[in-house]
């Protein structure tokens, strides 16, 4: 991600980007480091450095990344911020139709999951209060059952 190699935000403005821009370049140059001694980590490729700032300093460059970076992310889905097991969730409901299992979040919230997702497969499951999602882990009623046969 240009922004992070830059450590800027995405709505930086020009001139925060070309002060990012030089300090990233006198933090990760080989000759202006102020320590030799700097881990395999924290060593960034001058050239990507200049190619993230080729980028994002040209309006039109850095909208088409912008809208690259936007599509990827649509594409990718969620991403769960943990793997929570069914077996944490409290039960409630009275018959199958109205069986559901409820979990809190750190928000607050609520992570509600019903009879109707769990036979569809369902993992992914967002707070009734913010955007965070988690992956709850279970195995489908069935597929336990076929698991003992074998």
């Amino acid at each position: 991600d240009y922004y992070a190699i830059l450590s800027v935000s995405p709505a930086a403005s020009a001139a925060e980007l070309k002060q990012a821009y030089h300090q990233a370049l006198l933090r990760h140059h080989p000759d202006k480091r102020r320590s030799p001694h700097t881990s395999a980590t924290e060593d960034v490729n001058v050239a990507l450095i200049q190619q993230a700032y080729h980028v994002l300093s040209s309006p039109a460059s850095r909208a088409a990344y912008d809208a690259s970076r936007a599509e990827a992310q649509a594409k990718g889905g969620p991403r769960p911020a943990q793997v929570v097991s069914l077996e944490e969730f409290a039960e409630s409901g009275d018959d199958a139709e109205q069986m559901m299992w409820t979990h809190p979040c750190r928000c607050g919230g609520t992570y509600v999951v019903r009879e109707e997702q769990l036979e569809d497969g369902q993992h992914l499951i967002g707070c009734n209060s913010c955007s965070e999602v988690v992956w709850i882990g279970y195995e489908v009623a069935g597929e336990v059952e076929e698991n003992k046969d074998t």
